[in-house]
């Protein structure tokens, strides 16, 4: 998206029920929820056999079917050539995952389940996306926009990148845009350039009532094709018998578990309880810029793990609140934290930001070999 509406509501929909739920809880951590795909709904890139039926009978799919125009067709054309299917491979792999996160904030908020296919011509599925204006995240948000919708972003984390946050974010965009054109096309229009945009090419139109087509070709280049794209996205994807492309999975996992957390960690002292790799973490948590969870008992903060077993839950559970043993090795890494060098910095002048840290124990961290440091490059840091 590469636009802002300007606008600055709060949000609605269920992230506020579920904070309220939260702020019930006794406990600061809670289990919240747990997704998990089938064999056979991996196949069918992660579309529950509920939703698929559901959708099936919305507006938004029936105007889908019926809008299978030329200038659809020619995106079908573009996505089944023998150069995209790597890349429809691929969206596929990684649909498994984010599918099942879309489909149950879009069931929530109200929003067609088939417009979860339009963070594929957004994004291509990834978090870390960032388009040459500078919207972020799997729905493309820029700055001002995200602001009004309620996502936070600062030195330790960026919400855009958060598929859960940012989605809520997008499902409130889309879903205010349709109570104000009553079209889910008008709205998916807006939610690409703009109200301003799509407003004035329906006073161009001269129709009271006019549907994409109608103004289509008053509204900005991208934003012509970026409706097509999206039907002939959302077709080539779910008519896999016309289309049979193998799913190429990722080292996303089938099931995950959200915790809420309610103080500030690292991944990887989180990631040494579990007994696993901190970077399967970092993907599974991609909006944590410093790898740090930075949580309270009134914001408690998300984190994401792979499902566990209870024994591990149970561990890990036990970590949070602090009522385990922590070896050397997570103390160390709950500690443990990282500078990015600026212009002008030296590794003594460093040292005096955290303490606890030494110009010798950051080169031994860093693998340093000298006292030199150059702007942009990541340090480790200890703190006490």
């Amino acid at each position: 998206m590469t636009t802002s509406l300007g606008l600055a509501k709060e949000r609605t929909y269920d992230r506020d029920s579920i904070k309220t739920v939260i702020l019930k809880r006794p406990a600061p951590l809670s289990r919240i929820d747990t997704i998990s795909l089938s064999a056979h709904e991996r196949e069918l890139a992660s579309s529950p056999i509920r939703e698929i039926i559901k959708d099936q009978f919305s507006p938004l799919k029936k105007q889908m079917e019926e809008d299978h125009n030329a200038d659809v067709e020619a995106y079908v054309n573009k996505y089944t050539n023998q150069a995209f299917r790597a890349h429809l491979s691929k969206m596929k792999g990684l649909a498994a995952y984010y599918f099942p996160i879309f489909e149950q904030i879009f069931g929530e908020t109200g929003v067609p389940q088939a417009i979860k296919y339009l963070a594929i011509i957004e994004s291509s599925l990834n978090p870390h996306a960032v388009s040459r204006v500078g919207a972020t995240g799997p729905w493309q948000f820029m700055y001002t926009t995200a602001k009004g919708y309620g996502l936070k972003m600062n030195s330790y984390v960026d919400e855009r990148k958060d598929p859960f946050e940012a989605t809520y974010a997008a499902a409130n965009y889309l879903k205010e845009s349709f109570n104000i054109y009553g079209d889910w096309l008008l709205a998916i229009a807006s939610y690409n350039c703009g109200p301003g945009n799509v407003n004035r090419a329906i006073s161009r139109s001269g129709k009271a009532n006019p549907t994409f087509w109608d103004i289509q070709r008053y509204l900005p280049a991208e934003t012509r094709n970026y409706i097509p794209a999206f039907i002939a996205m959302a077709y080539v994807m779910e008519n896999t018998d016309l289309y049979p492309v193998e799913a190429n999975y990722t080292d996303m996992p089938t099931d995950i578990d959200v915790i809420l957390v309610d103080k500030n960690l690292s991944l990887s002292s989180i990631a040494k309880v579990l007994e696993i790799e901190p970077e399967e973490l970092y993907r599974l948590n991609p909006s944590y810029k410093r790898k740090i969870i930075q949580g309270d008992k009134l914001n408690p903060s998300r984190l994401i793990v792979p499902k566990v077993q209870s024994q591990e839950y149970a561990k890990l559970y036990s970590f949070l609140q602090g009522n385990s043993p922590a070896t050397p090795a997570i103390l160390e890494a709950q500690n443990q934290d990282v500078y990015i060098v600026k212009k002008g910095d030296t590794l003594d002048g460093i040292t005096k930001r955290f303490k606890g840290s030494t110009v010798s124990s950051l080169k031994a961290m860093n693998n340093l070999r000298s006292n030199v440091i150059q702007p942009g490059m990541t340090l480790k840091v200890n703190q006490d």
